[in-house]
Formats: structure tokens, sequence, C-alpha cells
């Protein structure tokens, strides 16, 4: 009898154990703790602001992910310099555009540069500027490349179609139209490249957003395509 019961609080005694030792690998519902939380994700420039823009003359479709490379995404950064407050800096080399903020620091944008033996360097003033311009090729480019651009010899005006996208930047050296433009563009893969035609492109929400801050008379520094910031 005495065997029988010891046995039976042995058996008992290892339900037990085992009945904690499931309790504890037992998952638990609710949050994790926190202790053990992961780390958020580092911070990155705001994705959002590159959404598509339903208020404009024409709707401005969202740039596709796979094309926003944050390197290139609009955001303030440090930047020393002796161009004054307002200031545009376009860097080729690195295909960036500053605007000037003053305190060492700038809102810098990713751009689309001339590829070789197109680009322009120079100091130039905003002339004027265009929303939703219309677009005539020069005539080199007709000479160049006739059967893209001689059908587009009278112009084509402001669209979604339009090479010169929502926004156009008209610069002039010594009161002389330079040729070379400030535009948005609906290729935003271009940028971070040297495609264009030595016009400066940017995203067409960026391009807003540049035109929106600078008026006309404000300056223009292009620096030459080997003189990275």
């Amino acid at each position: 009898m005495r065997s029988s019961i010891v046995l039976m609080m042995a058996r008992v005694s290892a339900a037990l154990a085992l009945a904690v030792c499931l309790a504890a690998c037992t998952t638990v519902s609710g949050p994790d703790p926190m202790p053990f939380a992961a780390a958020p994700a580092p911070a990155m420039p705001d994705a959002a602001r590159y959404g598509a823009v339903t208020d404009e003359k024409f709707p401005v479709p969202a740039v596709s992910l796979a094309d926003l490379k944050p390197r290139y995404m609009r955001q303030l950064v440090d930047y020393q310099t002796d161009q004054p407050p307002g200031t545009v800096v376009v860097d080729p080399a690195h295909h960036f555009l500053y605007l000037v903020q003053g305190d060492g620091k700038a809102l810098r944008y990713g751009v689309g540069v001339g590829r070789a033996g197109m680009e322009w360097s120079g100091t130039a003033k905003v002339s004027y500027k265009r929303e939703w311009p219309r677009w005539t090729p020069t005539s080199d480019m007709i000479a160049r490349d006739p059967n893209t651009y001689k059908k587009w010899s009278v112009g084509m005006d402001g669209g979604q179609t339009n090479p010169l996208g929502a926004r156009a930047i008209y610069l002039f050296e010594n009161g002389k139209d330079t040729l070379y433009r400030i535009h948005g563009t609906n290729q935003p893969w271009s940028i971070g490249k040297s495609v264009s035609s030595g016009c400066i492109r940017m995203m067409n929400q960026d391009v807003i957003d540049l035109y929106s801050r600078v008026p006309a008379g404000t300056k223009v520094v292009v620096l030459p395509s080997g003189a990275g910031t």
C-alpha cells in the first residue's frame, strides 16, 4: 500500500513538472516585451512627397518606388559654400542641385544632367518661369536626330508627355538665353544620370517645389561637370 502511494505521488510530481515546462514554452499573446522589440528602421527622406499630385492642371503620377533612390530624394543637408542664401548651385558631377539656405545648410535635390559633350556650365539668372511649359526642340536637336525631333519643330503643348514636365525655369547669362532649363521630366528613372540634351531635369514633384522657392532674378551657378563639391 505504501509503495502504491509513493508511486502515485511520484507520478503527480512528474505531471506537475511537465505542465510547468509546457507553460513556459507557450507563446503568450499580446505585444512583444519592450527589451526584445526590433529597433526602428533608420530615418529616410520622406518618400510620401513623391506621391501622385492631383491638384495640378494635369495629373502628376506618383514616382515608382523602383525609381526613388534615397540619395536623390529632396532633403536638407549640410553644405558649405561662399554663395549667399537663395542661390541655386548645380553639381553635375554628383547629380545634385542645391538651394542654399545659409547657416551651412542647403536643400538638396537629385537631378539628371547633360550627357558628355552636351553640358553647360557658368553663372546665370532665372529670367522667367513657366507652369506646364510649351516645348520646342532646338535646331541642333533637330539636325542631330530629325526622326525624333523634326515633327515637334513648331512646338509641343504642355502636358504629361511633354519632356519639360510640370515646370520650367529659364536660365539667361548676361541677358542672353542660354537655351538651358531647369525643368521637370516624365522619365524619373533618369534622375542621377547624364542622359539629357544638356538641360537640368528634376522629378516633377521636386521641380514644383523648387519653382515655388526661386523667383525671377535668382542666381544660378552650374559647376563644370568635373568640378563637383
